[in-house]
């Protein structure tokens, strides 16, 4: 009797199908989404060329941009506009990276760059500069900006470093808001007895981009940039600092060194930014909070977004304060206060916070 053939269904020479490999799609979005941010950055750059207090038409900005011959256009392109845009780039990514940065340090996803200090302090040593050494130049208190800036946050980590819990998060915020607080009535202070001293100040204290040119832009731009890159290597330990200081460490991230790392980098992006365009708010303070709608809890993308996302928020406010009220010019720090503002409203009414 012949046996029956097997069921196809049950035969088991067939060959096994080879296992689908799912790959993630999540990177390549948010890397999609980075340079679609960069291209339009391009284009508020090149638009920041062209509008300004003079109407000059775009294809003259376009011919005195590639081949200047030391007209009037070639000067208000070359020696103007484009060391403001290039400005408002560096201090826009300093910005935005710095507030990524403090907020990771202290896992408080509303910190700032205030929050350690540093428009404090960077704040207190102009206004001695200016009142009590009679510095007037920008180019002078520029540089008293910044060491004022790198004192008070060196200031506030050994303040917070001392006892045996060391330099936990909640105690360098709280050490930072109280010295701010401090400085800040100093400073008040020391403007309120002379008040006509600090008529040059105004504009530097209500945050500007106006006046600045290539010795400003050359003066920030290593320590920013240096403060990027300290900022882009600290990203993969912050993730693990993130779950706490024992599983981090029991993942091989250094604690201590990378919150050094961290505070070097704010000091340096922070203070070069505040001192070459005054105290900025809410650039810090916003852009890192709406990123992480978009990259979720990892640094290594909210640093780079950031610095993006910062940099472009900037340009575009000064390109706004320049024609909301031509002739004349709102400061940048006013535009993005009115911008800033609606947008924390907006975050604290979500039910959802982005978190850290």
């Amino acid at each position: 009797m012949t046996a029956p053939l097997a069921d196809e269904t049950t035969r088991t020479d067939r060959p096994t199908p080879a296992p689908v490999r799912v790959v993630s799609r999540i990177p390549f979005t948010r890397a999609l989404f980075l340079v679609a941010a960069a291209i339009l950055l391009v284009v508020v750059f090149l638009l920041s060329l062209w509008v300004g207090a003079r109407g000059i038409g775009f294809a003259e900005i376009w011919q005195a941009l590639w081949h200047p011959d030391g007209g009037e256009t070639s000067y208000i392109v070359h020696g103007m506009r484009m060391p403001r845009a290039g400005l408002a780039l560096l201090v826009g990514a300093a910005l935005g990276v710095a507030g990524a940065l403090i907020q990771a340090l202290t896992r408080n996803p509303l910190a700032d760059t205030g929050i350690l200090g540093v428009g404090a302090g960077a704040n207190a040593a102009v206004v001695v500069a200016i009142g009590l050494l009679g510095v007037t130049a920008m180019s002078q208190y520029l540089w008293f900006a910044f060491i004022g800036a790198i004192v008070v946050t060196v200031l506030v980590y050994a303040l917070g470093s001392i006892g045996a819990v060391g330099a936990t998060p909640i105690r360098l915020t709280l050490v930072g808001v109280a010295l701010g607080a401090l400085l800040g009535g100093f400073s008040s202070a020391i403007t309120m007895l002379n008040p006509n001293s600090f008529d040059d100040m105004l504009r530097w204290s209500a945050g500007s981009l106006a006046g600045r040119g290539w010795d400003t832009l050359a003066t920030v731009a290593i320590p920013i940039l240096l403060g990027l890159l300290l900022g882009a290597v600290s990203g993969r330990p912050l993730n693990a600092i993130s779950l706490g200081d024992d599983l981090a460490r029991s993942l091989g991230a250094h604690v201590i060194r990378t919150r050094v790392l961290v505070i070097i980098a704010v000091t340096l992006l922070a203070g070069a930014a505040t001192a070459a365009a005054g105290p900025i708010g809410f650039v810090g303070l916003m852009v890192p909070h709406v990123v992480r709608w978009f990259t979720g809890p990892d640094q290594r993308w909210i640093i780079p977004f950031s610095a993006v996302g910062a940099a472009l928020l900037l340009l575009t406010s000064d390109v706004v304060g320049r024609v909301v009220l031509a002739p004349q010019e709102l400061e940048v720090g006013i535009v993005t206060a009115f911008v800033g503002a609606p947008v924390l409203i907006l975050l604290a009414r979500r039910t959802k916070v982005s978190g850290l």
